[in-house]
Parts: C-alpha cells; structure tokens; sequence
C-alpha cells in the first residue's frame, strides 16, 4: 500500500516576494500537493498528479486552502497561562506578570506541562513552527525540545538569560549563562528538527560582562540563530542608554558585545534610529513585527512598508504572551490594521507571505519550511474559508481567492484550521 497522500484543494504556492512584485502574480494556485515521508514530492493539477501517483490516498478539501503552516518567529512559551494579563506597559508588565510566572519553570513537570499547552493550542491555530524564548531554567529548554520532537516538530528555542534588573531565583550570572547555554546547544541543535537559539532577553537584564559571554558563545557556534529584543518601547531605549552609556544606541549595546549579525533575530525594532536600521540591512540580520503585542502594550507602530523598501529580512510573530492571541491569522489582521495606520496597507498575499515565507525566511529555514514546493517539509495548514456564518457570507460574495481568503484573515480563529500537518502526519485536536 503506498504511503503517499494527495490532498486536494486551493493550493498556495509563493514563486515570488509579493513585497517585490505585483502581490497577486508571485502566488501559483494549483489544485493538489502530494505528501510522502514527512516531504512534500509533487504540486499540480490533480489529474496529472492522480496518474501519476495513483496509489495514494486521496483527502479531498474541496475549495478550502491548503498552504505551508504558520510560522512564529518570536514567541515566549512560559508565558501561555497568563497571556492577557490586564494593563500594564512593558517594565511593569514584566515585573508583575512575567516574571512570577517563569519562576515557575525551574520545575521539570510545570515546564513539560505549559509546554504541552502551549504546542497544542498553536497547532490548533495552525502554527507548526515557532522561534521561542524559553526561562533562564535548564528545564524549560529540555521540556519544549523534548515535546516538539515527540511531534516531530521543527522549533528553535533557547535558554534566556539575564543577570540583572529581575527577581531573585530568575538570574543566572555571565559564567553560568554561557555554560548552560552552551551545555543546552550541544545537547539539542541538530537533533531532528531542533534548532537552538542563544537567547539574551534584552540589553536591560543583561550586564555587559554576559552579553560579552554570550557574543563568545555565538562567535563559537555562528550556525546558531541568536535572539534577543530591541526598540520595543521608548522608555525602554532611555533606559538603556542609562545602562550603556558608550553605546551609539540600542542596537551597538548588542554590536558592542558581538551580538549583531546576519543570525540575528531582533523582536519588535519600532522605534529605530537611522544607523540602526542600516546596521541591521547591512548585516542581513531580521526583524520580527509582533502586532498584537506593539498594540497590547502599547508599544508603537511598526514601520513595515519602509522596512520593506529598504531591503529588511521581516518575520511576524504573536509574542505570546506580551501579544494577546496565538493565532497567526489573528496576527495577520493586526499587522494590516497597523499598515491602515500608517497608510500603508498590506495585501492578503503579503500577510500570508509574512507568516510563512517571509518567517521562515527571517530563520533562516525558507530552503525547509514556509512555502509548497517539491522538497520542502511537509508542514501544512487548510484553511476553511467559511468557517463561521460572517465569514461564509463574506467570501461567498468574493471574486477571486484574495477576497475569499481575506476574511478569514481578518476574523478566523481556530475555527478557521481545518487540518494541520506536522512532518508530513495529520496533526489530531
């Protein structure tokens, strides 16, 4: 019996950036992809690819979309059980919300347990990889690569680090920061689908003498992706030129300590100072818009089109929990209210782009993930176009598949995800 599937449907194919060319001619639509061994082996028409591989099991989805999974590329999983936390800005944010709750993870079970959670709710929304912020814990690190891999999920996640301005039991120090880092890195980057990323939280908790350490740690392992925040808020940049006064800005408090380069993975990067967004283009390193959470916590409005223009590497992530949902599609939505605000609106095919391509991308995973093409990673999301009464009457009126598909993106929820594929298997709920 052949172990191949065909599924069926409106298939989402990116030939192009739609940030570079006419949105709607870099997407190919074609009506079936055919899985295999976790591998995407063949996309066309289905019956060319129905004699061609007439063995297979066929999963028939009609007129719903089928197109590369969702791609988060900057989360924080310790932050799952108190996502939504009422009213604060981001310093006070931190000390009332986060931090009580990652004190927690030192603790093997909670971690394995928020882990869980947290994996499950994401696939329900259609997100099969993610780029996560862990604890400074040991334990929250192997409790979310232990879980992804019996998923068979690729992920990239890394140890946060920070030895000043947070509770004590939530600091680990230069030395220890550079040897559990090290220790987690040798232990999982590579193992199947597991990526590690060294991870200072942000210059603030961290002493120069760390992010030296942890600038050592990545000069060492330049493979590694590195993440880390920057230009989140206002009062946060004063902040740090109280805690750097040498550097030139915020992003050379990151230069300063080897921690900027084309692996770089900087979250937010609203509010940028010319040199920096040259810096960031000239080394090739990414930014990553988290609309729900610059808009929760009041950050500010990221400047996408201007980004874009000038040549940036962009992912879109939810920052769950600073962002309030774990949805991409919910993240999607966001990110075109920010564009109206800037008037600069985004096209259904860009917002589909930013959460799959243009992620992956930002990873460094776009040869992997992120697109339906033959050789790519069979992680796969469909898309109900009608999946609640507004959204059904909506698209019903549509002409063509942007406006069919752009209600779901502005108010799908889980209900949207018909199916979810993760290597290649049928992800249950």
């Amino acid at each position: 019996m052949s172990n191949q599937t065909i599924l069926k449907g409106q298939v989402l194919s990116f030939v192009s950036s739609p940030f570079e060319s006419d949105p709607a001619s870099a997407v190919r639509l074609y009506d079936a992809v055919v899985v295999q061994d976790g591998k995407i082996v063949d996309v066309g028409d289905f019956a060319t690819l129905k004699t061609r591989h007439e063995d297979a099991k066929l999963v028939d989805h009609g007129d719903r979309v089928i197109m590369a999974g969702f791609v988060d590329a900057h989360v924080h999983f310790p932050q799952t059980a108190m996502i939504a936390s009422w009213g604060k800005r981001l310093i006070d944010w931190l000390n009332s919300y986060t931090f009580p709750e990652e004190m927690l993870f030192g603790d093997p079970a909670y971690a394995i347990e928020i882990a869980t959670r947290y994996l499950d709710l994401t696939a329900a929304n259609g997100t099969t990889t993610m780029c996560s912020f862990c604890t400074i814990h040991p334990e929250s690190v192997d409790a979310f690569f232990a879980t992804a891999k019996a998923r068979g999920q690729r992920v990239v996640a890394g140890k946060t680090c920070m030895d000043r301005n947070a509770p004590d039991g939530l600091r680990d120090t230069a030395q220890t920061a550079y040897d559990e880092s090290r220790a987690l890195l040798n232990r999982w980057h590579g193992v199947e689908r597991i990526s590690y990323a060294i991870t200072p939280r942000f210059s603030p908790t961290s002493t120069p003498e760390q992010l030296e350490a942890l600038g050592a740690l990545w000069a060492e392992n330049p493979e590694c992706l590195m993440q880390t925040h920057l230009s989140e808020q206002l009062d946060e940049i004063e902040w740090v030129k109280t805690l750097y006064p040498d550097a030139r800005d915020y992003l050379d408090s990151y230069e300063q300590h080897g921690l900027l380069g084309g692996r770089g993975l900087y979250g937010h990067a609203i509010h940028l100072e010319p040199r920096e967004r040259d810096r960031l283009r000239e080394v090739g390193a990414a930014v990553v818009h988290c609309p729900t959470s610059n808009t929760f916590i009041g950050s500010g409005l990221f400047d996408m089109a201007g980004l874009m223009a000038e040549g940036h590497r962009i992912g879109l992530a939810t920052d769950t929990g600073g962002g309030s949902s774990f949805s991409m599609l919910r993240t999607m939505a966001a990110a075109y209210e920010i564009g109206q605000l800037r008037g600069t609106p985004l096209h259904p095919a860009q917002l589909l782009w930013l959460a799959t391509v243009g992620s992956a991308t930002a990873l460094h995973m776009d040869d992997v993930i992120g697109n339906i093409a033959i050789g790519m990673e069979a992680d796969l999301v469909v898309l109900d176009l009608g999946s609640t009464p507004a959204i059904a009457q909506r698209s019903a009126r549509a002409n063509g598949i942007w406006e069919a598909v752009f209600p779901t993106i502005m108010m799908g929820d889980d209900r949207a995800i018909a199916e979810v594929w993760i290597n290649g298997k049928r992800r249950l709920f």
